[in-house]
């Protein structure tokens, strides 16, 4: 092979919407591994999430104002604006009740902790998305167990799960992160934050949706309904976030940031949660959500190179 071929080859396998559509297809075709790299996963969302946090300065928490705008815009976003949407369209729509109470449990839980490592990777503001999941985060501790109190007259949400979920996934990175900025490491990290970065996102897409293949075999078209709010609650509602943001004239950074907070959600706990105190239909919406935030952010990132290519044009 010629050297140009080879570093085509080695290009592409830099390129991240390629790593995220062979995630995909691996995931869909050949899923016997994801059970053996599910253990992987929270690793490595650390590991992206320190990378990610790395873009956010230490000035950012002197400021009260740069640390309340964004926590009550996140707290807003995805409680007031994606977890409302979630409960009109559950209402209207869905006539089964274990399936209902599978998005009551989604509209109850806070934002996706991947909303920072996906604003990295779209070229978001990180120090706005990371305020912004903190804020929601805080606020689950009071509103989630509400929910569930109003929806299935008890709580439902142990805070200190929320609490351990914040510590792990999101102080701990953040700390390690000022730590290796601390000892100098944080310049020699830059060259290979990217390929670090999309790998790891090849293993929890790879992982997501290998073990969630059977259920788009087993029930295609009752997951029709489903299937429909998670896109509306994701490309519907993520452009009319956008819409808004830019008729506002909102810097173009922030506005990523709050699409991906307005329409995120942390399918992890809310499926976690559904299998606990439900059953496997409850957990029917946070799996085939799961799926199709994955096909959002790379619509996302698509539509983010065409708009550069274009701009250049």
């Amino acid at each position: 092979m010629s050297r140009l071929g080879m570093k085509k080859i080695v290009a592409l396998f830099r390129n991240r919407n390629f790593i995220l559509i062979l995630a995909l297809v691996l995931g869909l075709f050949l899923p016997e591994a994801s059970p053996r790299t599910q253990g992987l996963t929270l690793p490595a969302l650390a590991v992206v999430m320190t990378l990610s946090t790395l873009g956010v300065s230490g000035s950012a928490f002197r400021s009260a104002r740069n640390l309340l705008r964004p926590a009550l815009a996140g707290i807003g976003l995805n409680y007031l604006v994606l977890g409302g949407t979630i409960l009109i369209l559950n209402a209207i729509f869905i006539r089964d009740k274990a399936v209902r109470d599978g998005f009551v449990l989604l509209a109850a839980v806070p934002p996706a902790v991947a909303v920072v490592p996906y604003t990295f990777f779209l070229n978001g503001d990180n120090t706005y998305s990371f305020m912004g999941t903190m804020g929601a985060y805080l606020a689950a501790l009071v509103l989630a167990p509400l929910m569930g109190w109003v929806f299935f007259g008890s709580g439902f949400v142990s805070p200190l799960r929320v609490l351990t979920i914040m510590a792990e996934l999101i102080v701990a990175p953040l700390l390690f992160s000022r730590l290796l900025i601390g000892i100098g490491l944080a310049p020699r990290l830059e060259r290979v934050k990217g390929t670090v970065t999309n790998w790891s996102f090849f293993l929890l897409t790879y992982t997501i949706v290998g073990l969630n293949r059977e259920v788009f075999i087993r029930e295609p078209l009752f997951l029709v309904p489903i299937a429909s709010i998670a896109v509306a609650s994701t490309f519907l509602l993520g452009w009319g976030i956008g819409a808004v943001a830019r008729s506002l004239q909102v810097d173009s950074q922030i506005r990523i940031s709050m699409v991906l907070l307005g329409t995120l959600k942390n399918y992890g706990l809310a499926g976690g949660l559904a299998l606990a105190l439900f059953n496997e239909r409850t957990a029917l919406p946070a799996t085939v959500s799961t799926v199709f935030m994955i096909v959002y952010v790379i619509w996302l990132e698509f539509n983010r190179v065409s708009a550069k290519k274009e701009d250049r044009v």
